[in-house]
């Protein structure tokens, strides 16, 4: 175990042999750190808080903070992070609340650039960006190889759909179609399929051309939502990736960025 001799480890914190803790970190009560997860110094994680295996805390990250959430009053909520993930400088993450998960999950594989910012009870799945300053309200959903550019920021209580892009400096205020590449250069809506990151990901040109002839219907029939829904159901028999498409448009409660 490597524990700075600046560091400041709190007597209940359970920290892995094999992990770092570096020069004038914090790591508080109740925090479990796992084998090879190196903290950098100047570092913070408060508890309850665990994180998982070979991640990177950058220099003053903050991670396991208390919400910002006027009704918290102090409850032992928590932190969940898996492995693999990536928090750079100035990134946030805050504890779940008792109204909500009383819990924040963030899986695994994730790069959180600087400053960005999780918010209380979101869950981040794995294989996600977050450029410099992406920030998510409270009880965001964020699903699997979602990419998020710069200042995006996404209202509690939405969700991002698996394999999105969204461009940077967009306001989410609906839920983001998965596959779709959204931005508001105009008005925010999803502007394209993602085809470029999606077969950086290993979609086929097959997968990629049902999707995008599902976004093409989704055009045509932007001002007719009970014949987008017909179309794309009928699509969706033979292409499993668009009936997930219409499964995350017909479970949305927030509405979403349509094309």
């Amino acid at each position: 175990m490597a524990i700075h001799a600046t560091a400041v480890v709190d007597p209940t914190a359970s920290i892995h042999p094999e992990a770092e803790i570096g020069p004038f970190a914090v790591v508080g009560a109740s925090v479990a750190v796992g084998a090879r997860t190196r903290v950098g110094a100047h570092a913070v994680i408060e508890g309850p808080a665990v994180l998982g295996e070979d991640n990177v805390v950058h220099p003053h990250a903050a991670l396991g903070g208390p919400p910002q959430d006027l009704k918290y009053a102090g409850e032992p909520t928590r932190l969940l992070v898996g492995s693999r993930n990536v928090f750079r400088e100035f990134m946030t993450a805050h504890r779940g609340t008792v109204t909500g998960h009383a819990e924040t999950v963030i899986g695994d594989d994730n790069l959180f650039m600087a400053y960005s910012h999780v918010a209380h009870d979101c869950v981040v799945g794995s294989r996600t960006v977050f450029a410099n300053s992406a920030s998510l309200s409270g009880h965001v959903v964020v699903e699997d190889d979602v990419i998020l550019g710069g200042f995006v920021a996404v209202r509690q209580f939405c969700r991002v759909g698996r394999f999105a892009y969204v461009g940077g400096m967009t306001p989410v205020n609906k839920d983001v179609l998965p596959f779709t590449w959204t931005s508001s250069d105009r008005d925010t809506k999803a502007y394209k399929i993602n085809g470029v990151g999606l077969s950086r990901k290993g979609y086929s040109a097959e997968r990629v051309a049902s999707l995008q002839k599902a976004y093409r219907i989704l055009h045509r029939n932007r001002h007719d939502h009970a014949a987008a829904l017909l179309a794309l159901e009928e699509l969706s028999g033979s292409a499993p990736d668009v009936k997930v498409l219409l499964d995350f448009i017909t479970s949305s409660k927030a509405g979403v960025h349509g094309a």
